[in-house]
């Protein structure tokens, strides 16, 4: 296999998907980056188009296959198998068309999974994470990753908030995006009017006067909305939300980072389910 370089029609293309979010929503595709991921991916039932492995790291993972379940040999083993297009790249080549500083030797094409609104409305159960507003890939990543642990329905992105699909949130995700359903694009208010008709009790997180995480009931079909990081929710969307949570702070700190805010009030949610199943 003749290894190409970076002018290559391919590597460009994947270069575009990494850096911008207009070329993702065109193409409708994402990247992964790195053999854990891309081998989340194959296992979570992603459909990968083509992926771009660093010739060296190939050679080097070809003799040491069985060395890693989730090493670089294995993941190659996997996408040949399943007849998809692997593109071998020149050295430097992965470093200049994917964001991490220092490249894992294989990234992947992929295409993005997504549900309509009414794959949550529809059945009105469980617990639904809203991002309203949320700009920071790294704490959509964390949510994503503690919605899919605390047993989430699905996270819903409204418009305005990150891309789902950036390079930085897939890996910050850690493999949840392939697995916890999302929704994207939906404007924040009427989403959450669809919500609240179909049953689900919404809660905005709001850093004072709100009713205590861990006393208000969060066993039933709720939804949990996080704001913006610098500003936190909207008035129009703060007036769309039937209720407050606040998280009691005994420190000197106002507020927590929103994706550790999320995190606690998901995981709390979980703990009041399986509390009242027992």
């Amino acid at each position: 296999m003749t290894a190409v370089g970076a002018k290559n029609p391919a590597v460009q293309h994947l270069r575009r998907l990494t850096g911008r979010r207009s070329a993702r929503s065109e193409a409708n595709a994402f990247v992964v980056d790195g053999p854990v991921l891309v081998l989340e991916a194959l296992d979570a039932g992603i459909e990968i188009e083509a992926a771009f492995v660093d010739e060296a790291a190939a050679a080097e993972a070809r003799g040491t296959r069985s060395a890693n379940p989730a090493g670089l040999g294995v993941v190659l083993e996997r996408l040949e198998a399943a007849d998809i297009r692997v593109i071998e790249v020149s050295a430097g080549v992965l470093a200049g068309a994917v964001d991490t500083v220092t490249p894992h030797g294989i990234a992947a094409i992929a295409r993005p999974v997504t549900h309509p609104l009414r794959f949550v409305t529809s059945s009105p159960t469980g617990l639904v994470l809203v991002l309203a507003g949320v700009s920071d890939p790294g704490n959509a990543g964390t949510l994503l990753r503690s919605a899919e642990a605390a047993g989430a329905k699905a996270v819903v992105a409204t418009a305005g908030s990150v891309d789902l699909f950036s390079p930085k949130t897939v890996r910050a995700s850690a493999g949840a995006l392939f697995h916890v359903p999302v929704v994207v694009g939906e404007p924040a208010v009427p989403a959450l009017e669809a919500l609240r008709a179909a049953g689900f009790t919404t809660w905005a997180t709001v850093a004072r006067d709100g009713e205590p995480y861990d006393t208000a009931d969060l066993t039933g079909p709720v939804a949990i909305v996080l704001g913006s990081e610098a500003h936190g929710l909207t008035p129009e969307i703060d007036d769309a939300v039937d209720r407050h949570l606040t998280i009691p702070m005994a420190g000197r700190s106002e507020s927590l980072n929103v994706a550790m805010a999320g995190t606690l009030v998901c995981f709390e949610s979980a703990r009041q389910r399986r509390s009242a199943h027992h």
